[in-house]
């Protein structure tokens, strides 16, 4: 089965009939379970399972130290252009915001890059807007060249591109692939996605595969919770996860949980993943994924973001910026997202360490 027939046959699924049904012992199954299966993860994601989180958190811990040891890699993002050519309801980005727009020259890549090297930080994870007609692959193979002088590992967080378009950046150096599907409920894609190249769900939904396909080392994938039903967008990101992780087995793939802040344009969240409930997704990710890393962003508090470092947190940015080129100029761009943890990377690498971790640079050399 692929992922198109896998994600179609789970949407008609009865999640909420399902849930109320999920009893004490199905969550003791599930925690007892060495491997656990697409049932076990539905136990872990329902109501039923808010009384089991120390449990949860005990088995997540265990399993994280087991398969990853006692580390957390840092990674910053830097911010290329803003052009897109999409409309989404839910992103300062979407075309349908009137703001003035603009992008990196090359010697303004290199200058943001000299100052992001300065705080250490080895792992840089570049982003654009979707416009493929004002930031082509041309022009990101370009940036990636001169990035990789500063940085040991470069990966994107772009628009959906071909693999071959993929192979060709990988060649300039790039190692990673983020992109995230927003959401998994088709209908709700239809609604925040009204126009642009976004709106081909199944071709989004193929993106990390071509990705895998192209050779990249990792792939970072996850929905946009705020969108659609958080516990249904949770148990698709998982299910996608696992159907890579087994086909793509020379490739890491790993989970973001990305919650929808304050963005231009004014959209307000649908849906509301609590603090409690993000927690829950979190440790069920873990126990149902034990082999996937999870990443953390600027998105959530610095305070919340401490407290979950010891539950499955494998990657943490630190540091961010999220207007263009905000590192080495005053910037008054807008910011695709509002950043919630301020916090310098040195203050992150001491709040890492401060739980008995060790923040990790870098763990990747290119040969």
């Amino acid at each position: 089965m692929n992922i198109q027939d896998m994600i179609e046959k789970w949407n008609s699924f009865d999640f909420e009939g399902y849930f109320s049904k999920v009893t004490d012992g199905d969550i003791g199954n599930a925690l007892a379970r060495e491997h656990s299966d697409e049932y076990d993860l539905l136990a872990l994601l329902s109501p039923a399972a808010d009384k089991y989180l120390e449990q949860m958190a005990r088995k997540a811990r265990e399993l994280t130290v087991r398969h990853f040891g006692r580390v957390i890699q840092l990674y910053i993002p830097l911010y290329l252009a803003n052009f897109c050519s999409n409309s989404c309801v839910y992103c300062g980005f979407s075309a349908r915001n009137r703001f003035e727009r603009s992008k990196l020259s090359m010697d303004e890549i290199e200058s943001n890059a000299a100052e992001i090297a300065r705080t250490g930080m080895k792992h840089l994870l570049i982003l654009t807007g979707e416009s493929r007609k004002d930031t082509p692959p041309e022009y990101i193979a370009d940036a990636v060249r001169r990035l990789r002088k500063y940085f040991p590992s470069v990966s994107i967080e772009v628009y959906p591109m071909e693999k071959d378009e993929y192979r060709m950046l990988k060649d300039a150096g790039v190692d990673g692939l983020t992109i995230y599907q927003e959401t998994y409920d088709r209908k709700v894609y239809s609604e925040v996605h009204p126009a642009g190249r976004k709106r081909d769900y199944a071709y989004r939904l193929d993106t990390p595969a071509r990705g895998a396909e192209a050779g990249f080392r990792w792939v970072n994938i996850g929905a946009l919770y705020g969108l659609a039903d958080p516990a249904k967008e949770a148990f698709m990101s998982a299910l996608h996860a696992k159907y890579l992780q087994n086909k793509y087995i020379d490739t890491e793939i790993s989970l973001s949980l990305p919650r929808m802040n304050e963005a231009e344009g004014g959209y307000h969240a649908k849906y509301t993943l609590g603090d409690r409930d993000y927690v829950k997704t979190m440790l069920a990710f873990r126990i149902f994924l034990p082999r996937a890393g999870i990443t953390l962003s600027t998105r959530e508090r610095a305070e919340f973001r401490d407290r979950l470092l010891p539950l499955g947190i494998t990657r943490i940015s630190a540091g961010s910026m999220t207007t263009v080129g905000g590192y080495d100029v005053h910037s008054a761009d807008v910011p695709q997202f509002e950043v919630s943890d301020c916090r310098s990377v040195d203050e992150v690498v001491k709040a890492i360490a401060a739980n008995g971790y060790e923040p990790v640079f870098q763990d990747w050399v290119a040969l």
